[in-house]
């Protein structure tokens, strides 16, 4: 059996236990204080501590490649490489595009998911980001190719994908949306407010139909106002609804992101890095949806200056708001881990340090939030050598 000894360890509902624990069969087999019979990965300085392995619901791309780019090859690219920065699994993220190639995206992930693929984070599923969405806040998505909601529609992109669609942004105040959420929410699918104008009474008509969600928070939103306190303040006030955020600094203030922490449940906020292709990419010219993007200083924006995702690592995201915001190093773990494995429906298995749940982990120094290694499924996916 391998595994860890002697080490720090984020154990679930125990918090940072000196211990030793054992992976056999892809599962954590072992959590106690008996380190024979365990074959150590590798030996833990006292500032590193073995941690839920991250989860990524919200991801375009990284390494020069993209879900839209809609092959197989491109998913274990950006598979590999999230695996440097802690993440064990993700959503591959659609944007708004044409139907053809928001299907060959579907079908890609279909594929991918039916063959065996160990190398870096495992890839959970999809998040449908668009085409359902406002045409007043569709950020850096193609205006051209925005579209109603619809049930018919999203059963097409559905079955294409093998039925492995996780989560859908949406605008809620569009016609059809309300018929939308309700089917989601009943076919456990995550409805997510997002790219929106919706006040609110929207918002609170979308939470009743089932919605649970909210997409990168503050980011293709109605802003809070004192007379009408639309997306950003209903994601606030009502304690239904997840928030998503991107913690670089750079899509939300710190002050911003310390609102957040501040107004939600620990349970209801989740953050994501929303990444484009040029993440893990030296600075320069890249793509996103077919649009010229910028990348310079960690900013990754379309050539009129709009923000096109971020070039954020997971590790990195943590270390914002531990560092920025005053957030416990266990409760910015659990941000990345338990939250969205519990919107995933995969808090079964992955999300914490439990023993029978996968042995999908990550070794993160609570100094400098460097990733020292990445194991997924008792396979070493990342080793920072």
């Amino acid at each position: 059996m391998k595994g860890f000894v002697n080490c720090n360890v984020y154990i679930e509902e125990k918090g940072i236990q000196k211990c030793s624990v054992g992976f056999e069969d892809g599962k954590i087999a072992y959590i106690g204080n008996d380190p024979s019979g365990i074959e150590p990965l590798m030996e833990l300085s006292e500032e590193q501590v073995v941690v839920p392995g991250f989860i990524d619901e919200h991801i375009h791309g990284a390494a020069g490649c993209d879900a839209m780019d809609g092959t197989t090859e491109a998913l274990s690219k950006v598979a590999t490489a999230i695996a440097k920065e802690g993440t064990v699994g993700f959503l591959a993220t659609t944007m708004t595009q044409s139907p053809e190639n928001i299907g060959r995206a579907m079908v890609a992930v279909k594929d991918y998911m039916a063959e065996d693929h160990s190398e870096g984070a495992a890839v959970l599923g999809l998040h449908l980001e668009g085409p359902f969405i406002s045409k007043k806040h569709v950020g850096a998505q193609p205006l051209e190719y925005v579209a109603e909601p619809s049930v018919e529609t999203f059963k097409k992109y559905n079955e294409m994908s093998g039925n492995h669609i996780k989560i859908v942004s949406m605008a809620p105040e569009v016609e059809g949306a309300d018929e939308l959420i309700s089917y989601l929410s009943a076919n456990g699918i995550v409805a997510s407010i997002g790219h929106t104008d919706a006040g609110y009474k929207d918002a609170v008509c979308a939470v009743a139909h089932g919605a649970k969600n909210v997409t990168h928070t503050y980011n293709a939103q109605k802003c809070l106002h004192h007379r009408e306190i639309g997306t950003v303040g209903s994601a606030l006030l009502l304690d239904e609804l997840n928030c998503e955020l991107i913690c670089d600094t750079i899509h939300v203030s710190v002050p911003a992101i310390r609102l957040v922490v501040k107004n939600k449940p620990h349970s209801k906020l989740t953050l994501i890095t929303d990444a484009m292709r040029a993440k893990h990419m030296p600075d320069g010219e890249s793509e996103l949806g077919g649009q010229l993007v910028i990348v310079k200083n960690g900013e990754a924006r379309l050539v009129d200056g709009t923000l096109a995702g971020s070039v954020l690592k997971m590790n990195n995201a943590i270390k914002n708001v531990v560092t920025l915001c005053g957030v416990s190093f266990t409760d910015a773990v659990d941000f990345a881990t338990i939250n969205p494995a519990t919107t995933l429906g995969v808090a079964d298995r992955l999300g914490s340090i439990k023993e029978g749940k996968d042995a999908s982990v990550t070794v993160l120094n609570r100094n400098t939030f460097e990733v020292a290694m990445t194991v997924r499924d008792g396979k070493v996916v990342y080793e920072n050598a």
